[in-house]
């Protein structure tokens, strides 16, 4: 069990998991509430439960060690994030879940498109045609009818 627990692939799917939920939730507690109220008040429990896991598990004291540059980066990828959590919540506030959910997860095909450029990573050609797929199948939901 301890192999399964340090696996990617596990927590991969749990985020698949709660990534899900966070859509189905969200749209459910949009009705009458701005978007970006919505995305502010996920982003307050957000902040709260990672502080408290932080806090939690004694990790607090690596908040000093970070480097210039990683916490460039990391304020760099905050900003993505609540620039695609704002994005997220008005696309949701105006369309259908199940419609919306395929097309934020074209960042699958981006990210794999940006690792490849930016980052020097490498995909096997049976995995682009995964992304190429991917990025099939969130048009077809999305505009499919």
């Amino acid at each position: 069990m301890g192999d399964w627990l340090a696996s990617w692939r596990l927590w991969a799917l749990l985020s698949a998991v709660f990534a899900a939920l966070t859509a189905i939730l969200a749209k459910l507690g949009l009705s009458g509430v701005p978007s970006e109220v919505a995305t502010f008040l996920r982003t307050l429990v957000v902040a709260a439960l990672t502080a408290a896991i932080v806090l939690g598990t004694g990790q607090a004291s690596a908040l000093g060690q970070v480097s210039g540059r990683s916490a460039l980066f990391l304020v760099l990828s905050g900003l993505a994030t609540g620039a695609s959590w704002l994005c997220y919540f008005r696309a949701l506030s105006l369309g259908d879940a199940a419609r919306v959910a395929p097309l934020d997860k074209l960042s699958v095909v981006l990210v794999a498109a940006f690792g490849a450029l930016l980052l020097g990573e490498s995909l096997s050609p049976l995995s682009w045609l995964g992304v190429a797929l991917i990025a099939a199948g969130a048009a077809l939901v999305a505009y499919g009818g």
